[in-house]
């Protein structure tokens, strides 16, 4: 559990409604479930309306990873590079097949390779070329919650001019007024602050595990790459380093 975006989630709550009621304000005037479903009914509507399905739906399972992180496998895949590097020395490159079987499909086609005898040149360019569809799916289905910070302020506006209108449409009966207008204005802030307060932090914390993820993969090119070209030693453990730097 990642007690950081727990935190800063309470806190941008928190700021928000002890700053109504400090002004006097009271909670339940917060709490309009028309407004609600106004702004993100229709804010999520109108992403899927631009998104693809996959990528839609990826995107709302990288919601777990803002408060249940994927697990850190950079010390593990330390230990395995350095497994990798004494079996390819001692016992040459078909004995990297035994751990085909336990890795992540990266990592398999990386040994694969490897054990296939590919050139390490031509190595490196597929491995890339598997980053870069990696990065671009992962991205792109961030960027839905990017999107949703986008739409949703003017959404929230739509629900506004609705709740104004359901006013005026009551003019006649000052009783219901009070409905239409807190429809009206908490519409407003439900947009703007689901956009700020969740949804851009949300796109940019995934977009981060994203990247760290990315980067990764690139440090497991270059040691694929070092032991397809024989170079076990030296610059296998700098790649080693480079990853314990990361974690």
């Amino acid at each position: 559990m990642d007690l950081t975006s727990l935190l800063g989630l309470a806190l941008a709550l928190a700021g928000i409604v002890v700053g109504h009621t400090l002004d006097g304000g009271k909670f339940s005037s917060l709490v309009q479930p028309a407004a609600f479903a106004i702004v993100v009914v229709g804010t999520f509507g109108a992403v899927l309306l631009q998104t693809k399905r996959q990528a839609f739906v990826r995107g709302l399972r990288m919601l777990r990873w803002v408060f249940v992180p994927p697990p850190d496998r950079r010390a593990q895949l330390a230990r395995e590079i350095h497994l990798w590097s004494l079996s390819a020395r001692r016992d040459g490159l078909l004995s990297l097949e035994q751990y085909l079987a336990k890795a992540d499909p990266f990592v398999q086609k990386g040994l694969r390779l490897v054990v296939d005898g590919i050139h390490p040149d031509k190595l490196r360019s597929l491995l890339e070329t598997e980053i870069n569809g990696y990065e671009f799916r992962e991205r792109q289905a961030a960027r839905i919650w990017e999107a949703a910070a986008g739409y949703a302020p003017t959404v929230g506006i739509l629900g506004a001019v609705l709740g104004l209108i359901h006013v005026m449409e009551n003019l006649s009966d000052p009783s219901r007024l009070g409905a239409g207008i807190a429809v009206a204005f908490v519409s407003t802030v439900y947009g703007v602050g689901l956009a700020n307060l969740f949804f851009y932090p949300v796109g940019n914390k995934i977009k981060g595990i994203v990247a760290e993820r990315v980067a990764q993969y690139e440090i497991l090119v270059d040691v694929f790459h070092d032991i397809a070209t024989g170079d076990y030693t030296r610059v296998i453990e700098e790649r080693v380093a480079c990853l314990l730097a990361q974690h």
